[in-house]
């Protein structure tokens, strides 16, 4: 999202190509769902990371339109988009990653809120959107009628 005016670094392929010098230990990548949810190679690079030792964290966020000026304020509260986010965590913990994961929420409208309120949603909708047997609820965002498959 950023390879037109400020990232050199565009896809986990390309982190690892970086990588791979260095000791695994020292040097990996991170799985930032809203930088690489488009790239179609992404899931064999994440295998390929875990592999190699080099999987090193988990970020989660979802990729919402239409975006904000600047895009880094663009991450949408979790199941708001577009990014299979229960398929990037299958991947990562196929691939043998067992750190943490990091929910991203850098959004000017979810700032605005009570933070305890966000958090709570945040909680709620990583258990729905995020969790192999998420607790069955309604969906919080009515932009969202039906969840999307598992």
């Amino acid at each position: 999202m950023y390879a037109a005016d400020r990232c050199a670094v565009s896809t986990l392929d390309q982190a690892l190509a970086l990588a791979e010098p260095f000791p695994a230990t020292q040097v990996g990548v991170v799985v930032d769902t809203y930088h690489v949810w488009w790239d179609d190679r992404a899931p064999a690079a994440v295998a390929r990371a875990g592999a190699a030792g080099r999987l090193h964290s988990l970020q989660l966020a979802d990729w919402t339109v239409p975006l904000p000026a600047g895009v880094l304020t663009g991450r949408g509260q979790l199941g708001d988009g577009c990014v299979d986010l229960r398929a990037w965590r299958r991947l990562t913990d196929a691939a043998g990653y067992t750190g943490p994961i990091e929910v991203e929420l850098f959004n000017e409208d979810l700032w605005a809120r009570d933070g305890a309120e966000v958090i709570a949603e945040t909680v709620r909708r990583y258990r729905r959107e995020v969790c192999e047997h998420p607790s069955p609820g309604p969906r919080e965002n009515p932009a969202h009628p039906s969840p999307r498959p598992a």
